[in-house]
This record gives C-alpha cells, sequence and structure tokens, in this order.
C-alpha cells in the first residue's frame, strides 16, 4: 500500500486514474438512470463494502450485522453472500458441512464456523442469479447481508454500510492506480451511513468531528467509528494455553496493527511470516513454519482467517495442533452504537 501513498507514483499514474475515473462514472451513471438493468427484491437486502482496495474489516462488520439480527429474532431468517475470494469452485454454492476455504474461500468459511446453525452462509460472483437461489432454496429467508458489494450495482440494496479505514481514510485516497479507490469519492453519496474502522480506542470527539467534517463533503449521512477488540486467544486443541514465545503467522491485508498488538500484550514474536492476503499456503511453508516452531519451543499464532486456512491442510499434524493458536477480532463502536443499531432496524422496518 506504500506504493500508492508515494507522489511520484501518483503523478506518473494520473493519466491512467482519470480515464478510469471517468469510465466508473459513466457506469455508475448508467446505473443511476437504470440504463443497465437494476434489480430490485422483496427480500430485505444489507450491504457492505467500501470504496478502496484492501481490507477495511468488512468481514468482522458481516458478522457484526449478523449478531446484530440474530439477536432480534432473525435466527435462521438470515443469510449472507459474498464472491468467495481464493476459492477453488465457481458459481452459486451454499456452504455445509462438506465445505472448507478451499470451496467457499477463507472469509465466509469462518462465517459458517461460526453462525451455521442460525444463518445461510453462501457464494456466488453474479449476485443477481445468486440471490434468487437463496430465495428459492430458503423461502424462509427474511435478510440477505451482502459483502463487499458496494460497486455491485445491478443489486438495489435496502441498506448500504460504507466501510472506510481510519489509516486509509477515502478522502485522501485517489482512484486506481494512482491510489487504491475502486471509483471516485463521489461513490460515497450512495452510503445510508459510512462507519470509520479500526479507529484508536482513545480517537477523541474532536478528531471524530474533523473527520466527519471531510466525509460530509462527499456524504449527508451519519458516521459512525469503530475499533478492534481483540478478544481471547483460541487454541486448536481444547485444553492447550498459549505460551509467550511465538511463531507469528499472516496472510491478511494489514498486518502491523496485529502484530504491534501483540507485542504490546508481551508476546515475543521469534519470527513473523507475513504473506498476502489470502494467501494458499503451500505444504513447503507450512513444513518450515512447524520446524521452527519446534526448533525454537514456540507456539503459532496467526489470526482467525488464516488460522480456518491452516487447519484444513493434512500437513498440521496432531503434534503440531497443540501448538496452534489465533486470536478472534470483533467490532467496537466508539459510541454512538445504539444511533446505528436503531438506524439499521428502522430500515428494516421501512423495507417490510
Amino acid at each position: 500500500m506504500q506504493l500508492f501513498k508515494n507522489k511520484y507514483w501518483q503523478l506518473l499514474m494520473s493519466p491512467f486514474s482519470i480515464l478510469y475515473k471517468l469510465v466508473m462514472q459513466f457506469r455508475n451513471h448508467l446505473y443511476d438512470i437504470e440504463y443497465k438493468a437494476v434489480f430490485h427484491f422483496n427480500t430485505k437486502v444489507i450491504s457492505v463494502g467500501n470504496l478502496s482496495m484492501g481490507g477495511t474489516g468488512k468481514t468482522p462488520f458481516v458478522e457484526y450485522i449478523l449478531r446484530f439480527l440474530i439477536e432480534k429474532g432473525y435466527s435462521n431468517k438470515v443469510a449472507t453472500l459474498s464472491r468467495g475470494y481464493g476459492r477453488k469452485t465457481k458459481g452459486f454454492r451454499i456452504a455445509n458441512n462438506e465445505d472448507s476455504p478451499k470451496t467457499v474461500g477463507d472469509e465466509p468459511f469462518q462465517i459458517y464456523q461460526k453462525f451455521r446453525n442460525e444463518a445461510v452462509v453462501s457464494v456466488g460472483e453474479d449476485r443477481v442469479l445468486a440471490i434468487p437461489s437463496i430465495i428459492y432454496e430458503h423461502p424462509e429467508n427474511e435478510i440477505i447481508v451482502l459483502d463487499d458489494a458496494y460497486q455491485h450495482r445491478s443489486v438495489k440494496p435496502n441498506f448500504s454500510i460504507l466501510l472506510t479505514d481510519f489509516s486509509s481514510l477515502f478522502y485522501d485516497d485517489y482512484v486506481l492506480p494512482s491510489g487504491t479507490l475502486r471509483e471516485s469519492r463521489k461513490g460515497a453519496k450512495r452510503a445510508d451511513v459510512v462507519i470509520v474502522t479500526k479507529c484508536p480506542l482513545d480517537l477523541g470527539k474532536t478528531e471524530q468531528e474533523k473527520i466527519k467534517e471531510r466525509i460530509e463533503k462527499y456524504s449527508d449521512k451519519e458516521v459512525f467509528f469503530t475499533s478492534v477488540k481483540y478478544e481471547k486467544t483460541v487454541a486448536t486443541i481444547a485444553g492447550s494455553e498459549a505460551g509467550r514465545r511465538i511463531v507469528l503467522v499472516t496472510g491478511i491485508a494489514q498486518a502491523q496493527k496485529f502484530k504491534e498488538y501483540l507485542t504490546e500484550q508481551g508476546f515475543d514474536i521469534i519470527k513473523h511470516f507475513d504473506f498476502a492476503d489470502h494467501h494458499n499456503f503451500t505444504s513447503k511453508e507450512l513444513e518450515e513454519i512447524q520446524k521452527l516452531a519446534n526448533r525454537e519451543n514456540a507456539d503459532i499464532l496467526t489470526t482467525e482467517k488464516d488460522w480456518v486456512r491452516l487447519v484444513s491442510f493434512p500437513e498440521i499434524s496432531k503434534s503440531i495442533q497443540n501448538k496452534l493458536f489465533y486470536i478472534p477480532i470483533m467490532v467496537q463502536f466508539l459510541g454512538d452504537e445504539k444511533s446505528f443499531h436503531q438506524i439499521l432496524e428502522d430500515s428494516i422496518i421501512r423495507a417490510k
């Protein structure tokens, strides 16, 4: 991501960014006037997405929405739909007990493991075809949560949530390839609410107001601030406890904050295997990680998203499973959580 912040790169790529921006603006205009088909569904649709490439915390927020809806009485009446990035399959698919990260993608599989008894978890590249399939197979369903769907204009959501990372706010970013934006900043006007994610826990009201003022140039909707809440370390084998000496393994968009958190918590990181987002681990890499952990008498600590991929490998032997741990993350609002809940509830009621 540092490349996109280089001024020389931005200047060099600016002609291409202007062209890309114009193409995307024309595309959005065609959807706005419904020259390109826009599909409306009787089932309520909530969209979670962003303007930029990279991790803005979409999966934790989808999980947050699911928990809220389930608590409000929508257990077994809600579904999630994502593209299933990194999976080896194609087309529409509803996750079941035979699936793995390879068949549905790591993030949908992570969601499935948590919500399999309370929600339908599905994947499909074509949302227009996938939504009727969900409705047909699960007629009891009342709400579908679309993951990473902000640019999927062919489906009209009842409620659209725009996420923007505190460390890379969309109003300071540029359209590809100069920056990481998939469309211009003006795209924020389509959102029903804007969530600034991954904020410092001590982010003050004054700084929040400054950010709100900048966002209000592009959106007149409510702005909320959230942070990452790290949960307790989870063991692969129940009863195991993580030691302080660890080998850190990550395949996420921004691993530095996670690494900093672990250091603050007193973990001694022997080595950090820092892979790209959605990295497909190889047998050779797993062997290297396990050998280092054994040699250094260290445990292996990873993220939840990486953990679901790692444990699907037969190479992760029982002898190493008692050394493998992960830390789940949750969304934590910095105030005004009840206001967000009310806005979301109102959107659901209005859509009935």
